[in-house]
Order: C-alpha cells, then sequence, then structure tokens
C-alpha cells in the first residue's frame, strides 16, 4: 500500500505544532503541577501515547525536562541573587535541603552552596557606566521557531521563520525581529540551550507546523543596548547582571530574556549590529 506523502508532512506539521504548544506552556507553568493528562490535553494527544511521544520528539521525558528546568533556573537564583538556598529549593520543587543538594550535585557536579560561591562576579568595567533604562514591554505577540542546540547556530531556525514569513508577505519595512532566549549558556549545556526566533505578528496570523504562535505577556525589563557581534552579547549580559542588577534592588523572575534585533547582519557589519537586551524583572 502506498502512502501520500503530503498526509505525511501534514501528521509532522500537525506534530511539531501541538508539540510547540506543549513546551511554551510547560515554560509558563514551571511553577505549577503538571500531570500528563494536562499537558496531553495542551498538545491534543492522547494521554495514553503522550508520554512517549515528547520523549521521542524532545529527548527527554516530561518529568526530566520540567526537572530540569527548574534546577537550571535555581542556579540561575543561586548565581544572581543572595537568596537562602532553602528558599531556591522550595520553589524548584524540592521539600527539605537535602533533597535539592542530591539533585543539584547529580546534575552540575557541585553543591548549590559551592556552585555559589565558584560563580565569577563580573569585575567593575573599566569603560563607561552601562546605559540601562526600565521599560514596560508586552503584550506582543509573536510567530517563532524554537530552536535547541549552541546559540551560535540558531541561524537554521531564522532560516525556517523566514522560510515561512517571505510567502505571507510579512517581511518588509517595520517589521519587529527578535529572540526570545530561554537558557543561560553559563549553566545549560550547549546542547540543551532553548531560544526562539521570533517577529511580531498580527492576531489573524496562526501557526503552521514548526513554526509556533505565543504571546509575550506584559511586564517590566531592564533594557541596554548592545553594540556589535551577537557573539559579544554575553559581555552586556555579564555587565547588567553584575554591575546593574546588584545595585538595583530588583531581581530576575522565572521568565526569559528578550533581544531585539534593531538592523539585521544582511546590511551592516558585524561591529555595527544594535541589539536590545532586556532583561526581565520581579520586585
Amino acid at each position: 500500500m502506498r502512502h501520500n506523502p503530503d498526509v505525511r508532512t501534514d501528521t509532522l506539521t500537525s506534530y511539531q505544532e501541538r508539540m510547540g504548544r506543549v513546551l511554551v506552556h510547560i515554560q509558563a507553568h514551571l511553577d505549577e503541577p503538571m500531570p500528563l493528562e494536562q499537558l496531553a490535553d495542551v498538545a491534543s494527544f492522547s494521554p495514553w501515547h503522550f508520554h512517549r511521544i515528547f520523549r521521542g520528539m524532545v529527548g527527554e521525558s516530561v518529568k526530566e525536562h520540567v526537572r530540569r528546568l527548574r534546577l537550571e533556573r535555581a542556579a540561575q537564583r543561586l548565581k544572581t541573587t543572595d537568596r537562602p538556598v532553602l528558599d531556591i529549593a522550595l520553589e524548584a520543587g524540592y521539600e527539605t535541603h537535602e533533597s535539592f543538594t542530591r539533585a543539584f550535585a547529580a546534575m552540575f557536579e557541585e553543591s548549590p552552596s559551592s556552585f555559589r560561591a565558584g560563580v565569577a562576579r563580573p569585575m567593575a568595567s573599566a569603560g563607561p557606566p552601562l546605559d540601562v533604562s526600565i521599560r514596560s514591554i508586552g503584550p506582543i505577540r509573536i510567530a517563532f521557531v524554537r530552536y535547541t542546540g549552541p546559540f551560535d547556530q540558531v541561524g537554521a531556525a531564522w532560516n525556517k521563520l523566514m522560510m515561512w514569513a517571505g510567502p505571507r508577505g510579512l517581511i518588509g519595512p517595520g517589521v519587529r525581529m527578535l529572540g526570545i532566549v530561554l537558557d543561560d549558556p553559563e549553566i545549560t549545556a550547549p546542547e540543551k540551550l532553548r531560544y526562539d526566533a521570533a517577529m511580531v505578528v498580527k492576531d489573524d496570523i496562526g501557526a503552521s507546523g514548526e513554526v509556533g504562535i505565543q504571546e509575550i505577556a506584559p511586564g517590566e525589563y531592564a533594557v541596554a543596548l548592545h553594540v556589535g557581534p551577537y557573539t559579544t552579547l554575553g559581555r552586556t549580559y555579564s555587565r547588567m547582571c553584575g554591575e546593574w542588577l546588584p545595585a538595583s534592588g530588583r531581581e530576575l523572575p522565572s521568565a526569559p530574556s528578550i533581544e531585539f534585533y534593531l538592523n539585521s547582519p544582511m546590511m551592516v557589519p558585524p561591529e555595527q549590529l544594535r541589539t536590545e537586551i532586556c532583561l526581565p524583572l520581579g520586585e
């Protein structure tokens, strides 16, 4: 019996779109219980098969995925705040300091206290003070392609997004391009880093296969302008977190940072690239 290749393509496109919904949902509800039945419903999959589909497409089970994201967020808390380890453990879903320490050490090969003590604090810059403003951003509706892997290889996700956007007439003057940075490369393994190549779209644009739709909720962000190649973005992140943040009295909540790309590497040399780095702010 011959199989229609169009049917296979449509099925793959549908699976990619539905799995994208689940991954966005998990990230947005990381502090909440996430029973398989609920996640299967988000993706419109059968609860009976959902865990197998998730593992096959994501490369880890739902439980492993959620546990890893929570522990990586805990590492971020240890790196950027002075909050007690027990508070961070409870936030990560562990009932005791000891159980959190065991899980953390299994993943990062050192205890939470040792990790915190070993974090290199950025030295004060010899250059001009970093200009950081606080700005309200959102809600913003975006179309995105999720990429997982080393950040220096995100070009493949951008190619997919542009191939989708071009025929729909979405590329032109005034289009807003942005990246959603979901992980810290100093904490998350390179092959697990997550990044959304994205563009702002109107309400009449829907998801399609690997191109998903999500909304960035309103919030306050610390915003700084980075001028230079994308490979040096980490320097400005470090200055924002190491110089500005400790003096601001603010903390970073469990939300991704945003990069707004004000010009294109297709139009200007790397040293002239302008990127607004936006760090989400808590109280």
